[in-house]
């Protein structure tokens, strides 16, 4: 009995993909599924970029490899931002077990057929990627000259690389899409988490709400509070203590 039970844990274990913060984790039933697409959403400034290096942080050190598509970092950037929030991959992305890909889009006049272009351009980047772990943040740069067909085409493609064995998550804000075509993508994401910023006294409290989950029903609803902390990223605070 006790084997089976220790056999089962190993299974579920392989099945989520934490975020290497224990709090945070037990918020999302142990971490992300694997093999699944998820939408982090908010505004700017609400810890989209933040949850997304600690969960490659968690990744990494569960063993699997990752690549990260920003359009917020350049590589120096991005690994230093991670080394100052106590979440060092410096080594991993020297041995390349982490690729980083900044997309600089100063200038860019974009037009419907270059976002076409450059959504598909993408899809065959993710496709080709040997890495597990892909991340795309910010999502938001390349959307606002895309036609509907072509949103739902790159989500649609996300979903069966998922399906392929890989796990996607990518970063966007609500103000890029109206209500229908945000609906939509939801649908098509196996996990959504909504972060905001709420402000008590003088400070700015970080809210995320885990809306879906797959495969994680008990998950739905919950509400976390964090702030960003020096030395240590996302650190869980009780709302309550925060509001006297």
């Amino acid at each position: 009995m006790m084997a089976d039970t220790q056999a089962e844990m190993r299974e579920k274990k392989k099945r989520v993909l934490p975020t290497g913060n224990a709090e945070i984790d037990k918020k999302l039933a142990d971490g992300l599924p694997l093999n699944s697409l998820n939408l982090l959403e908010g505004a700017n400034d609400t810890g989209k970029s933040v949850l997304c290096q600690q969960i490659v942080w968690g990744g990494m050190n569960d063993g699997l490899s990752a690549a990260i598509f920003t359009s917020e970092y350049n590589s120096h950037s991005l690994l230093h931002q991670m080394e100052e929030l106590g979440m060092d991959v410096s080594d991993y992305f020297a041995w390349g077990y982490l690729k980083i890909y900044p997309i600089d889009l100063e200038g860019v006049k974009w037009t419907e057929e270059l976002s076409k272009n450059f959504l598909l351009h993408m899809i065959d980047c993710i496709r080709e990627a040997k890495e597990e772990l892909i991340v795309i943040d910010s999502f938001t740069p390349f959307t606002f000259c895309a036609s509907q067909e072509s949103l739902f085409n790159f989500f649609t493609e996300c979903k069966s690389e998922c399906d392929r064995g890989k796990t996607v998550i990518i970063t966007l804000h609500s103000y890029a899409f109206d209500e229908d075509t945000l609906t939509r993508i939801r649908s098509i994401a196996d996990g959504h988490i909504k972060l905001r910023l709420e402000t008590v006294g003088d400070k700015n409290v970080g809210m995320m709400e885990v809306v879906k989950m797959r495969g994680a029903k008990k998950v739905a609803g919950n509400m976390v509070s964090f702030e960003v902390h020096p030395g240590y990223g996302l650190k869980v605070v009780p709302y309550s203590s925060i509001s006297v």
